[in-house]
C-alpha cells in the first residue's frame, strides 16, 4: 500500500485544523463566476468546496452572475446585447429577460448542485425581503441599478436556520421596479452588510499581478493603499481597477479580508482560505 499518499492527506488535514478552528462560525461571501460557473468539471468541483466550507463550520453566502446565460437567452430570444463602459444597456423587455435568467435558470441550477452535494441552499434575489434597494444608474443605460441600501435580515434568517443563501443580483426600490445590478457590487455591499469576515471573488485570473504580463508577480498579500499606488503607476490597469476598488471598499467598510482567486484551480477556495499562503491574493490591512 502507498502510504505515502494518504501520509500527505493527514498532513494537509492538520496544516488545515488550525484555520477550521479560526474561521469556524464565520461568515464568508463567494462571488461566483468565470468558468467556475460555465465548465460542468469546475463547477462540481466548486460547489463541492463550499459545501465542504459549510460542513466545518463557515457561514457561506453565495452571490452569483450569469453574463453567457443571459447572452445565449437574448440571443435566442433576437435581442441583441449592448454595452456601455462595461455595463449592459437594459431596456425594459431585456430586464424581465435577465431576471428571468438570473432568479430562475441560474439561481436554481445552483441550489440544485449544491442539493447533489446533500447541501442545503435557499436560491433568493436582490428583491426578497427588500434585500438590494437600488437606485437608477444615472448613466442611462435603462434598468440598471445602483445600491442603495442593503437590508441583510432574510440572509441572516437563511444562515440561522443553516441555509446557504444563493443570491441573484436583481435590486429593486419601493416602487418595485426591477434593476440589474453588477454582480461584484452586489458582493462587495452584501459583504459589508453582514460584516462578514472574508470576501472571496472567483474569478478566472490568479489574482493580482505586480506585472500582468508575468505569472510569477502574483502578489499573494496587498493593502487598499498599496491598490491605489498600483492604479497611480498603471501597474494595475483595465478591468482590474473595478475590481480591486471594490474590493479596497470591502476592507475600508469593515470586511476584514477579501480574496480574489481562479477558481479554474481545483480547490482553489479551500486552499486560499485553509493554508498558510493561498493560491490567490488577499487584500488587508497590515
Amino acid at each position: 500500500m502507498d502510504f505515502e499518499k494518504y501520509i500527505k492527506k493527514a498532513e494537509t488535514l492538520v496544516e488545515a485544523m488550525p484555520y477550521i478552528n479560526k474561521f469556524n462560525g464565520k461568515t464568508v461571501v463567494i462571488k461566483y463566476g468565470g468558468s467556475a460557473m460555465t465548465d460542468e468539471n469546475i463547477k462540481h468541483s466548486v460547489i463541492g468546496d463550499i459545501a465542504y466550507l459549510k460542513a466545518v463550520g463557515i457561514n457561506p453566502v453565495v452571490v452569483h452572475g450569469g453574463g453567457p446565460a443571459i447572452n445565449a437567452t437574448l440571443k435566442t430570444a433576437g435581442i441583441e446585447s449592448e454595452f456601455k463602459n462595461g455595463l449592459r444597456i437594459t431596456d425594459e423587455k431585456t430586464v424581465k429577460t435577465v431576471e428571468e435568467v438570473l432568479s430562475g435558470m441560474v439561481n436554481k441550477s445552483i441550489v440544485s448542485d449544491f442539493q447533489k452535494h446533500d447541501t442545503r441552499a435557499v436560491g433568493i434575489s436582490g428583491k426578497d425581503g427588500l434585500l438590494i434597494e437600488a437606485l437608477k444608474s444615472p448613466d442611462d443605460i435603462g434598468f440598471v441599478g445602483e445600491i442603495f441600501r442593503v437590508n441583510p435580515q432574510i440572509i441572516q434568517t437563511l444562515l440561522d436556520a443553516s441555509f446557504i443563501p444563493v443570491i441573484s443580483p436583481i435590486g429593486t426600490d419601493k416602487n418595485g421596479e426591477t434593476y440589474n445590478i453588477n454582480a461584484d457590487h452586489a458582493a462587495v455591499e452584501i459583504a459589508i452588510a453582514l460584516k462578514a469576515n472574508k470576501l472571496v471573488f472567483m474569478t478566472d485570473t490568479d489574482g493580482v499581478r505586480k506585472d500582468e504580463n508575468d505569472p510569477d508577480s502574483l502578489l499573494s498579500k496587498i493593502t487598499p493603499a498599496e491598490i491605489d499606488a498600483m492604479i497611480k503607476d498603471k501597474s494595475i490597469k483595465g478591468g482590474m481597477i473595478p475590481k480591486v476598488k471594490s474590493c479596497a471598499r470591502a476592507i475600508k467598510s469593515g470586511v476584514k479580508a477579501v480574496h480574489i482567486i481562479n477558481g479554474k484551480i481545483k480547490h482553489s477556495l479551500l486552499l486560499e482560505i485553509y493554508t498558510k499562503d493561498g493560491v490567490g491574493t488577499v487584500i488587508e490591512e497590515k
